[in-house]
């Protein structure tokens, strides 16, 4: 590649298609692949093309061809390319061995009287050579003297190129005449279709090639070899430049895929409004933020999809890496230092002034230092696929075509703004001046907030801090405590109530696998146990505003038994599962998704945790309200409807419903909170309610067990060991002590345990890969340790739980010990709530 903006040109188009959700690569094969040399027979490509082919054949969704002018046969024999490459013979004509059985017999007339004209030119020099394909005679002159090359050819188009039916086509010393009508151009098109691509890129020299430049358009890319006329917008020199070429593409695509080099899960840090919830990297940058609720779609998506799909990053210049990253004490304010640089990064949750829009949302970066500083700004609407321009205005940056005005307020930086595909990035540059900070703050909405930051930063660190100082911590793990019960907070979204399961979308349970779910929605199962912690440390407002959050659900769909497993945390919108082909995933793990589909499941286990939420709140001294008994009411009379049909289950199984014994025993629990606590309020408690629990607790017992097994399993009349079935004991549903609660903990303990971690099941369940150990599991078998008085297990397993926080003390939904990486949703509601149950049960038996 001599040519620096060639070069550059050619670079900037293989980072581009290397992004494809699926690519279709094709190349000639002489001239491309491999030198064109006197005798065709010797013609092989370079070793390290062929390398490049095989790799990215071998990725998922990228299809490799090679379509060339010579027959399959040949093309096949000398290329020796894996079967996994697309092999196209005679300029598109033939797809497959058997493709000369499809020719009629005038074409098969016709063949044999161009073979037979060739032949006898070919006679007249021995540098001609004749080559027979099944739909085409190629006649080759390369090697013949240049005046009997011009008198044969003159022959030959006078002669047989003009009989009925041939179709011509000339190459480099070669014309080749055909008896049917095909060019690369129906062939690159039909692969295309074939293989589904959403862009192709195209390498070839010949004139032939010309008819696969010419289909080319949108993202594709055509690249020329060598001089010519040509329909190409990029060239390379030779095939030492294809085979160049094609092995940058390689690693590009292989960098794309497998997520160019992404943080683990657990080190990032988590910023949150209440309204709306940001991710922030070890090295500061904003990886993830969606607008205006968290889920709704992202501006910066970074964290699922590479450096394309939008991030914002402030670094000094020329220091790659921070020295440390910390949370301030008992706040959502994040501090990233490096040796003369300290950003403070936060998303505004003080009270702010009356006449801003309400619920809008500020993320301020405040710079401290001293020395030149680089700011990388790079906002992408709805995921990146809405384009996305910038314009300088106001001391900083305005965001255009967005639905609400989003602008960039940053004194004193120096802004360019550059094109990046179909969106723009702007890059900044300052240089900071000690004990003078530099406030930068991307506000979403109108209109500039007159408070000085430290006001504004006072204000956030007191909502959060003069929280976190009134709960009730136990003495054991302190830190650990506060940073998950503020973590519980950030999921909690204050307009609505309504709480997160987790922060993020499509963080894999497996590495590069399927197992990518959207978490972002309120789940009321996970929500309610979530609120009933806090109500356990001593915050009480968050279960108040999620009951009634769940109250309008039940209203709206009349009544409980019709509760949906999961809503967005508006409440009542439908969550339709999709996929944004255009994000590469975490670590190359696709597909990445938005909604989710266990909306229109059956979870009968949704009652139990509401029902134990109101329990809670009795529990903690709180009268319950009349709203309160009525939705009690409501969840039994629901459960006496439906306790008896299969589900499916806890773990959203997409496969059949089964009788869940995790679903049973939530159900129990529903009608056992509401006696206990109809019983506590002085209310009268209907009369079938009692029948109704000793009923369900009958079934469960005697149905639930397997003595096949010895332990009570995941459904009736399975075999498969399931951590949910906990609940039996934990529930009181049977004592600790019953010996068959007992069994099942040893059997669990022997099967689904694994070091420090607690894997929910360890059967097929439909999908591929093995995912990790979940975090709530394990908190579910420490309080069974406890429980039993087994204390000594339940601490040693809850100190190796409280070490796999990340570095800001977050915890992600699983952990695979093999490769010790934290997988899943960040950070997961449930394994930060079980951290929290766990240390206030140990701390009461200490």
């Amino acid at each position: 590649m001599s040519d620096v903006q060639a070069a550059s040109d050619v670079l900037a188009a293989l980072r581009e298609i290397a992004r494809t959700p699926t690519l279709l690569v094709a190349c000639d094969y002489d001239g491309t692949l491999s030198p064109i040399v006197a005798d065709p027979d010797a013609a092989r490509p370079h070793r390290e093309s062929v390398a490049a082919l095989r790799a990215l054949a071998s990725f998922p969704d990228t299809h490799v061809a090679v379509v060339s002018g010579r027959s399959l046969r040949d093309l096949a024999a000398l290329s020796r390319l894996p079967e996994e490459i697309h092999l196209v013979g005679s300029h598109g004509s033939e797809f497959d061995a058997g493709f000369l059985n499809d020719l009629d017999a005038a074409q098969l007339h016709l063949r044999r009287q161009i073979t037979e004209a060739l032949a006898a030119l070919a006679e007249e020099d021995p540098g001609f050579i004749v080559e027979q394909k099944p739909a085409s005679v190629a006649f080759h002159y390369r090697n013949a003297s240049p005046d009997k090359a011009a008198v044969a050819l003159e022959r030959l188009r006078s002669g047989p190129a003009g009989l009925p039916g041939v179709r011509v086509k000339e190459g480099k010393m070669v014309i080749e005449l055909a008896v049917i009508d095909t060019n690369k151009g129906v062939a690159v098109d039909r692969l295309r279709r074939q293989v589904g691509a959403d862009a192709v890129i195209f390498v070839g020299d010949d004139v032939t090639d010309e008819d696969a430049f010419a289909t080319l358009h949108g993202p594709d890319v055509g690249i020329k070899i060598g001089p010519g006329d040509t329909l190409a917008k990029l060239r390379l020199e030779d095939t030492e430049d294809t085979a160049r070429c094609l092995a940058l593409l390689c690693e590009l695509r292989r960098s794309w895929l497998e997520g160019e080099h992404a943080p683990p899960i657990e080190q990032h840090s988590l910023l949150s409004d209440q309204r709306t919830v940001a991710l922030v990297t070890p090295d500061a940058r904003v990886s993830w933020l969606c607008h205006p609720r968290a889920d709704s779609p992202a501006i910066f998506a970074e964290l699922v999809g590479g450096p394309k799909a939008g991030y914002f990053a402030i670094a000094p210049a020329g220091q790659a890496h921070p020295i440390s990253q910390r949370y301030l004490p008992a706040t959502l304010v994040v501090e990233t230092r490096w040796s003369d640089l300290t950003i403070t990064d936060y998303l505004d949750a003080s009270d702010g002034r009356p006449d801003l829009p309400p619920g809008r949302t500020d993320l301020i970066r405040l710079l401290e230092g001293r020395g030149p500083v680089v700011l990388e700004f790079a906002p992408r609407l709805d995921y990146g696929r809405a384009p996305t321009q910038l314009e300088i205005a106001d001391g900083g940056l305005v965001v255009r075509g967005a639905q609400q005005r989003i602008q960039l307020q940053a004194p004193g930086v120096e802004w360019t703004i550059a094109n990046d595909g179909i969106h723009e990035i702007a890059m900044g540059h300052a240089v900071l001046v000690a004990h003078q900070p530099l406030v930068v703050t991307l506000a979403f909405d109108d209109g500039e907030d007159p408070r000085a930051e430290p006001e504004r930063r006072a204000g956030t660190v007191d909502h959060w801090a003069g929280w976190a100082a009134r709960l009730r911590v136990p003495t054991l793990a302190p830190d650990a405590v506060i940073r998950s019960a503020l973590t519980l907070k950030a999921l909690c979204h204050q307009p609505t109530g309504a709480m997160l399961a987790a922060a993020t979308t499509s963080l894999p349970e497996v590495p590069g696998g399927i197992r990518n779910w959207d978490y972002r929605y309120c789940w009321p199962r996970d929500a309610s146990l979530a609120a009933a912690t806090l109500v356990r440390l001593g915050s009480t407002t968050e279960a108040e505003a999620l009951l009634a959050w769940v109250l309008e659900r039940v209203q709206f769909h009349d009544g409980a038994e019709h509760l949906r497993p999961i809503y967005a945390v508006s409440g009542d919108d439908f969550l339709p599962e999709a996929v944004i082909p255009t994000l590469n995933g975490y670590l190359g793990s696709r597909p990445v998704r938005i909604g989710n589909a266990a909306d229109q499941q059956v979870q009968l286990d949704v009652f139990g945790p509401i029902a134990e939420l109101i329990h809670e709140l009795s529990l903690a001294g709180q009268p319950t309200s009349d709203d309160q008994w009525q939705l009690l009411r409501d969840l039994v009379a629901a459960v006496a409807s439906r306790w008896a049909e299969p589900d499916h289950g806890i773990w959203e199984e997409r496969r059949p419903q089964r009788h869940h014994v995790h679903s049973k025993v939530m159900c129990w629990l529903t009608v056992d909170r509401a006696i206990k606590v109809g019983r506590a309020s002085g209310r009268d408690v209907p009369a079938s309610w009692r029948p109704l629990r000793h009923i369900i607790a009958g079934d469960v017992v005697s149905n639930g067990w397997n003595p096949d097994v010895k332990a009570y399993t995941i459904a009736y009349g399975d075999d498969e060991l399931d951590a949910s079935v906990l609940w039996i004991g934990l529930s009181g549903l049977l004592p600790t002590t019953d010996p068959r609660f007992v069994a099942t903990v040893k059997a669990i303990e022997r099967e689904l345990r694994k070091g420090s971690i607690v894997y929910r099941y360890r059967v097929d369940d439909g999908l591929p890969g093995e995912e990790g150990g979940f975090l709530i599991c394990t908190a579910w078998l420490i309080e069974a340790y406890i429980m039993m008085g087994q204390l000594d297990d339940a601490r040693l397993l809850f100190d190796r739980y409280v070490d796999l926080a990340g570095p800001t003390g977050l915890l992600s939904e699983e952990y695979e010990p093999s490769t010790g990486l934290m997988l899943g949703n960040h950070p997961q509601a449930y394994s930060h709530l079980g951290l929290i149950n766990c240390a206030l049960a140990l701390a009461a038996v200490t």
